[in-house]
């Protein structure tokens, strides 16, 4: 299989749609993103890295950050997270405060933002917050065997100063019991979280771990254990896309995560590592050819988990 010659095709059968969507321009620094950009990249499970069109352009990764926190919160409290926080489909936009009412104060699933926020509250036990996205950076940079990786700053406070439903969504579940530090605290390391730049490279090499059994195959250190590889594959494929996320695995069928900067991550098991990017969003919050792209792909490779 050419993989390179697939990416390349994918980028141009693309072309003509670059700016499709909207940009997340509720988040201002995100607003001033040229949306006439697209890029992918494949790693595979052999270490081998194909890539076209803008992909080593730095991005906000945004919501695919919750994939890395649950892994480290996994590490650190294990199987106990899930007192906290459920695993199943939300059904409602990822910021969505109505089912944490009826729910009282416990998040569907780790991937909408009430469930990511409780994700990094865990992270943060015995941590001041900047010793917490300390953590996570050594942790993405030696995912992505890349010293370079850094936090947008100007992302950060960006969302810092317009975060109003997600400073709504912690102080609602404090309010419940289920959020153990002050809300500036959780947030500001929430924030910080989401504004990690990354370009399709860097992010495809951080997610390998997960096509691999738990296991990088570009250092060959182990992350996690096959069988928490394969659970958080299992999250990523139910509720990666929020409200979306049945109609990416009917379209797709791959693991994915996506996020308002435009990236999605997507996981072929056993095969590859796929990081797209295109800041244009869909209804639902998802990237427009992101979505498009990796349709493409998984058509064109069979590697849908669901069979060619």
């Amino acid at each position: 299989m050419d993989l390179q010659r697939i990416a390349e095709e994918i980028v141009s059968a693309l072309e003509p749609r670059l700016g499709e969507g909207k940009v997340a321009d509720y988040i201002p620094e995100l607003a001033r993103v040229d949306p006439k950009q697209f890029g992918i990249a494949i790693t595979t499970v052999d270490g081998q890295t194909y890539k076209a069109g803008h992909a080593d352009t730095a991005f906000s990764i945004q919501s695919i950050s919750k994939v890395f926190m649950l892994t480290l919160a996994l590490g650190k409290a294990g199987e106990s997270i899930w007192k906290r926080v459920g695993r199943e489909p939300s059904g409602s936009s990822f910021n969505s405060i109505v089912q944490l009412e009826h729910e009282h104060g416990i998040p569907r699933n780790p991937f909408i933002n009430a469930g990511a926020i409780v994700v990094t509250d865990m992270v943060l036990a015995g941590h001041a917050p900047r010793e917490a996205i300390g953590e996570y950076l050594r942790f993405m940079r030696y995912l992505a065997d890349d010293e370079t990786l850094s936090i947008d700053e100007k992302v950060a406070q960006s969302e810092q100063r317009t975060g109003y439903r997600n400073f709504a969504l912690a102080n609602f579940m404090r309010g419940f019991g289920n959020l153990d530090h002050p809300v500036e605290h959780t947030l500001g390391v929430y924030f910080h979280q989401c504004a990690l730049a990354l370009s399709c490279v860097q992010l495809s090499h951080a997610g390998l771990f997960l096509a691999n059994r738990g296991t990088n195959p570009l250092t060959g250190f182990s992350v996690v254990s096959p069988k928490r590889a394969r659970r958080i594959n299992a999250l990523m494929l139910m509720c990666g896309h929020y409200d979306g996320s049945g109609d990416f695995a009917y379209q797709v069928g791959l693991p994915g995560k996506s996020g308002v900067g435009g990236g999605i991550l997507a996981v072929a098991p056993g095969k590859a590592s796929i990081a797209v990017w295109s800041p244009g969003l869909n209804k639902v919050g998802n990237s427009a050819l992101g979505s498009a792209a990796l349709e493409m792909l998984a058509t064109r490779t069979g590697w849908s988990v669901f069979g060619t």
